[in-house]
């Protein structure tokens, strides 16, 4: 097994652990933007994994080292695949986490929700949401997985 892909189940063994396990009992949103973090490093994994392995089947020259051209390039590379395209969407809200103007309601509570502002769009990250995403993800890292595996 390739090392990217060790990482990248070992850092979604963490976001499911985060998903299923603390969240049930916290239902905190800093246990929901932790969770988002720890996504955008699974798919840091995988871009870097898709790229060594589009670069070894001579579907690009060399991998870029700066994250934004990477994710432009994996938008090219990836562009008929739906589940990659969907994953990196997510992923560049995901890597602004940080920055993004965050409000948080119901904290301890079942209706638990983080709202943020994206694009001047108001995103509300709630569980469903995140049981969204998470499908999104599952998609997303089986294609890897596939992808890594192929010859």
């Amino acid at each position: 097994m390739s090392e990217n892909l060790e990482e990248i189940i070992k850092e979604k063994i963490s976001a499911d652990h985060l998903l299923y396990v603390s969240l049930k009992y916290t239902k905190t949103c800093d246990v929901m933007i932790n969770l988002l973090k720890r996504w955008k490093i699974m798919i840091d994994y995988s871009i870097d994994g898709l790229l060594g392995k589009a670069k070894k089947k001579k579907k690009i020259k060399k991998i870029p080292t700066a994250p934004k051209i990477k994710v432009d390039a994996i938008k090219k590379i990836f562009k008929k695949q739906e589940e990659v395209i969907e994953a990196i969407k997510l992923y560049e809200m995901f890597k602004l986490i940080d920055i993004l103007k965050k409000t948080k309601a119901n904290e301890f509570r079942k209706g638990v929700c983080l709202t943020i502002i994206y694009k001047g769009e108001e995103i509300r990250v709630d569980l469903d949401k995140l049981k969204e995403y998470a499908e999104i993800l599952e998609r997303f890292i089986n294609y890897t997985k596939l992808f890594l595996t192929s010859k």
